[in-house]
């Protein structure tokens, strides 16, 4: 078999602990604007940034990977159809914690920070309405692929909260004039190899570690360890119970995903 240099490398940086998400990862600051530039994944169906589904805010989990969304089984979604079947057959509070419980997603851009190169590239994670914001200035026929390392754009980031809010606002708007990433083609061909992989991040825990999570979580028992059990979802009857620990700890997407990202 042959050797793969690109597993040496990525085991490399584990070791190493370049690869660790502290590292890796970029978050705008509050009250400041930020000039980045947005690279896109490669070999990635055509989508520019990659999209993880995540179940957030469940016990002391600040985020768990959904498995389904890479085609495994998973005890979270068949948690959420037993509870909607029970929402259909008149429980409404069982209905209700199966809309808390749905995943969110988080979608990862590669970026440059303007004025820090020397960090080399970086992950930034937001939420939909930026995603969206992205989207549509790519549609825009005045802009294009902002993306592209040759004819791309800037983009200048500013992150606020307003008094009184809880969550945090991000705009995003493209530079109108275009500029390369680097105006050194051998530069710019080595961030290109380096972007990173969001899906080096997380861990997809098993199917018997996240049944031990939903049933710790539905017992009120969150201090327990991640090892597996059998099944024993007790939704019907600890469906009140667990929605208020879920509604005792909802915090903004991105606080959450923050811890995650530690």
């Amino acid at each position: 078999m042959a050797i793969d240099l690109d597993a040496i490398r990525k085991k490399l940086n584990q070791l190493s602990g370049n690869n660790t998400r502290r590292n890796i990862m970029w978050r705008p600051e509050v009250d400041t604007e930020t000039t980045i530039r947005l690279l896109s994944f490669k070999d990635n169906d055509g989508q520019p940034f990659k999209e993880l589904w995540f179940y957030y805010n469940i016990g002391n989990n600040p985020g768990i990977l959904a498995p389904y969304q890479f085609g495994k089984t998973d005890p979270f979604q068949e948690l959420i159809t037993k509870l909607r079947d029970d929402g259909a057959a008149g429980d409404q509070s069982a209905y209700e914690l199966a809309k808390k419980l749905y995943p969110k997603m988080r979608c990862y851009a590669p970026v440059l920070v303007r004025g820090e190169e020397g960090a080399g590239i970086k992950l930034w994670s937001f939420g939909k309405q930026v995603y969206q914001s992205f989207l549509n200035i790519m549609l825009d026929e005045d802009y294009g692929d902002i993306t592209d390392p040759t004819t791309g754009r800037d983009i200048k980031v500013k992150c606020y909260q307003k008094p009184g809010t809880q969550w945090k606002l991000t705009d995003v708007t493209a530079r109108p004039k275009v500029t390369p990433l680097s105006e050194d083609p051998k530069q710019a061909t080595q961030w290109l190899d380096e972007i990173p992989d969001p899906n080096d991040l997380y861990e997809l825990k098993s199917y018997e570690q996240l049944e031990k999570i939903i049933n710790d979580w539905l017992n009120g028992d969150e201090e327990q360890s991640n090892a597996g059990t059998g099944r024993n979802f007790s939704a019907s009857t600890e469906s009140d119970s667990a929605g208020d620990a879920i509604n005792n700890k909802i915090k903004d997407l991105d606080s959450a995903f923050a811890e995650l990202e530690l």
